[in-house]
């Protein structure tokens, strides 16, 4: 393949990626990172274009053109990969780096256009690097995937970088590599640079979107807390360290007091913004140790980790007090609430189904006395011998 097929192959190829991603997530809202890594296309399909029709497009305009937008779009490929790993400062730092790459690209141009090539491209590795080095954040928690890119890219940026330190240092070639190898290396690393970077950025984004699937399946999407079934996957280990000598875990069932009033009265959305403030309210009474879910409706329960019954009923008794004191602001009210709680610890013997059943029992046992009240559950007696 020689240099002019693969700059077209390398044409097309940013193009058809730039068509994939008008149909990803189509009609939807798409995340800041797609939408820079969309332009980053969009600029390195318009360069190599720009330089694949030198000729019919004066040199003067194709090269420092098509230079100045290869630049930005590699620049925004390793920003996209930055803001897609959640570290949006990168938009502080790239465009002054891009400027002066710009800039030095431009004056080479000017002053040594024999080197210009073999400058760019070791900007280009500096760029891809940058891009490789997102991917290598949390190394220990990322996925194959995800390590397997980022040594690519790492491998391909150096090789890049290569061809720019030899293409300096020597215009004319090496009496092993002359300047159209070395040229055919520097444009076969960015083609495929170019397929590991597209198509790895959307598995990538596939992977991501899988990952968030899997935690709303456990994660309650109005409160942020776990929902019953992420709760109770929590709660398993603490039941099994029960049948073990040591500190009690307490288990304490939370429930709003008269919330249907809130629904009927002043609209859902009013009760969705009284739940919200009801777990911030929680939140603040309990330690980073513990764990706040919703089991549906108004009701919540709330685990305490190495908390004996004494502790756990104080610790219900400051939940109670707190959301009592605590008035929340909706549009048209300030609504004062209450609520009950009903306390147990986790006993050795105990199923998912009687632990709950005992919290419950001590919940129904806290409104039986009038709500707004702190309820705990029987001691356990004696076992017979």
């Amino acid at each position: 393949m020689d240099i002019k097929t693969l700059v077209l192959a390398l044409a097309l190829g940013n193009l058809s990626l730039c068509a994939t991603l008008f149909f990803y997530q189509y009609g939807n809202l798409k995340p800041r990172a797609l939408s820079t890594w969309t332009l980053a296309k969009q600029c390195q399909a318009t360069a190599w274009f720009l330089l694949y029709f030198r000729g019919l497009i004066p040199d003067f305009l194709a090269l420092p053109a098509g230079s100045a937008l290869l630049l930005a779009g590699v620049a925004l490929d390793a920003g996209a990969l930055w803001e897609a790993a959640g570290r949006g400062g990168w938009r502080r730092f790239m465009p002054p780096a891009l400027a002066l790459a710009i800039a030095t690209s431009l004056l080479c141009y000017a002053v040594a256009p024999t080197v210009r090539g073999a400058l760019v491209a070791l900007l280009l590795g500096g760029f891809f690097l940058a891009g490789a080095a997102a991917l290598c954040l949390d190394w220990a928690a990322a996925a194959m995937l995800r390590r397997f890119l980022a040594l690519s890219m790492v491998a391909l940026a150096a090789l890049l970088m290569g061809r720019g330190v030899l293409g300096l240092a020597r215009p004319d070639g090496w009496f092993w590599i002359g300047p159209a190898a070395m040229q055919v290396a520097g444009v076969g690393a960015l083609y495929l640079m170019m397929l590991m970077n597209g198509f790895g950025y959307l598995l990538l984004a596939r992977e991501k979107a899988e990952r968030e699937l899997a935690r709303l399946e456990i994660v309650d999407l109005l409160t942020d807390v776990p929902n019953r079934r992420g709760f109770y996957h929590a709660l398993a280990p603490w039941m099994a360290l029960a049948r073990r000598p040591g500190p009690p875990t307490a288990l304490i069932l939370f429930k709003l007091d008269d919330f249907k009033r809130v629904n009927d009265g002043y609209g859902h959305p009013v009760g969705d913004m009284v739940l919200r403030s009801m777990v911030d309210i929680c939140k603040s009474q309990l330690r980073d140790s513990d764990l706040m879910g919703r089991l549906g409706g108004a009701e919540f329960a709330i685990q305490l980790p190495r908390t004996n019954m004494d502790d756990a009923l104080m610790v219900a008794e400051r939940i109670r007090a707190a959301v009592a004191a605590i008035p929340v602001k909706a549009d048209r009210a300030v609504l004062q609430l209450t609520a009950s709680l009903g306390v147990t610890t986790i006993r050795a013997e105990d199923s998912a189904v009687s632990l709950f059943q005992r919290a419950d029992d001590a919940l129904r046992a806290a409104k039986r006395a009038g709500r707004n009240r702190v309820a705990g559950a029987a001691v356990a007696g004696p076992l017979e011998v």
